[in-house]
């Protein structure tokens, strides 16, 4: 149980600071690019998805080794053990799509919750930011 919790703060801590520093390094390089104003935009844009996707990556490698080693529940339905399948699973917990075609069973549902939890709030977080960006274009 201590173990769990302290794989779960330390996968949503790691994901917090990496989306933090990608949007750090976006709102540093976007202003600096002698490009036109919609192409900064579709940099942003893309550089966000990234940082999503790296995010997505980690829950799903956290869920492969935590599903792998029994100690932590499992994964159930339409799930073959692959790593594949844990990043599919991610990435509806991530989103909050939750298709339901993989179930969480035993203490890595709480994993499952704080995923959806974290990735609302990083969707969120990239929506807030895009928007910023936009509006610093739209007064030039």
């Amino acid at each position: 149980m201590v173990l769990g919790f302290i794989i779960n703060a330390f996968l949503v801590t790691l994901v917090v600071v990496i989306h933090y520093e990608m949007l750090r390094l976006l709102s540093v390089v976007i202003p600096k690019l002698r490009i036109k104003h919609r192409l900064r935009v579709i940099i942003g844009v893309f550089g966000t998805i990234c940082a999503h996707i790296v995010e997505v990556w980690i829950f799903g490698i956290a869920f492969y080794f935590m599903a792998s080693s029994g100690n932590f529940g499992s994964l159930a339905g339409n799930f073959d053990g692959s790593l594949i399948d844990c990043v599919y699973f991610s990435f509806t917990n991530y989103t909050t799509v939750g298709y339901g075609d993989i179930e969480p069973f035993g203490s890595i549902r709480f994993l499952a919750g704080l995923e959806a939890l974290t990735g609302l709030s990083l969707i969120t977080w990239s929506a807030s930011f895009m928007f910023m960006e936009m509006t610093k274009f739209w007064e030039e």
